[in-house]
């Protein structure tokens, strides 16, 4: 395929996908948003009007990245997961891995597709949160490539968790038994300097925490964990599971229902 063909071909698959984002608003946007807006009310409202600070910063604008970072972890992953699953059950993925196209082209538009559903949902809770406390962001710039590659990568894990799932009930295994425990225990409430040294010490076994943390930076400037390898971190996490995708992509395996 030439350069033109491929492009057209991720921009079809892309389409596709933003398609979808907004065809069915009620299920990829309303629930995430309603979710995450309740956090803030109760835990930043309420729970944080009994806590002093947090790091020299307010509760609420402490949790503030946090629950963005969760929203967008969280959308990004159960829009790759579901919509690639489907494309299995419904066998349109098997026409589209014959086609001309290759493999990395037909991973990059799913992936997009998840991406551009986690940003749109951290922008609308980031929008949402402004009504709560008012946050001076520290990096737009760094802001933006922590959301790109955390959703990125939580895109390509939902494939990879689609393209092993043999029915519904698999897709949600992944999500619930390991994404939420990992976010919840990644800082998004509390500073891991607040934990005992043993359980600092675990914490940063938990890849969750370095998103989160490395998104706190972005926004109020001050973080746990040093940023460059934060970023190092995420980096590698995306290109190996691309990486793993592709190979997944040429065994064909996992392909049918």
């Amino acid at each position: 395929m030439t350069t033109r063909q491929k492009l057209i071909s991720l921009k079809t698959i892309l389409r596709n996908e933003s398609k979808r984002i907004f065809r069915v608003w009620t299920q990829t946007l309303v629930p995430p948003v309603m979710s995450n807006t309740l956090y803030f009310v109760i835990f930043g409202g309420i729970v944080g009007s009994q806590v002093s600070n947090m790091n020299g910063f307010k509760y609420m604008e402490y949790i503030f990245p946090g629950i963005a970072m969760m929203g967008i972890i969280t959308s990004s992953f159960m829009h790759s997961v579901s919509s690639f699953f489907f494309s299995k059950f419904q066998k349109t993925i098997e026409e589209i891995v014959v086609s001309p196209t290759p493999y990395y082209i037909v991973l990059l538009g799913y992936m997009l597709g998840g991406v551009i559903r986690g940003m749109l949902i951290g922008s609308i809770i980031t929008l949402i949160g402004l009504f709560f406390t008012d946050i001076s962001v520290h990096s737009y710039l760094l802001m933006f490539i922590m959301a790109f590659l955390t959703s990125s990568l939580f895109s390509l894990i939902g494939i990879t968790n689609a393209v092993y799932a043999k029915n519904f009930d698999g897709i949600s295994i992944i999500p619930n038994f390991v994404i939420t425990p990992l976010t919840y225990l990644g800082g998004v409430f509390y500073s891991i300097s607040l934990l005992p040294t043993f359980w600092q010490y675990v914490s940063k076994f938990n890849p969750v925490l370095y998103m989160i943390d490395g998104f706190r930076y972005s926004v109020l400037g001050k973080s746990d964990i040093n940023i460059t390898l934060t970023m190092l971190f995420l980096f590698i996490l995306v290109f190996t599971f691309f990486a793993l995708n592709v190979y997944l992509f040429k065994s064909g395996r996992g392909f049918k229902v």
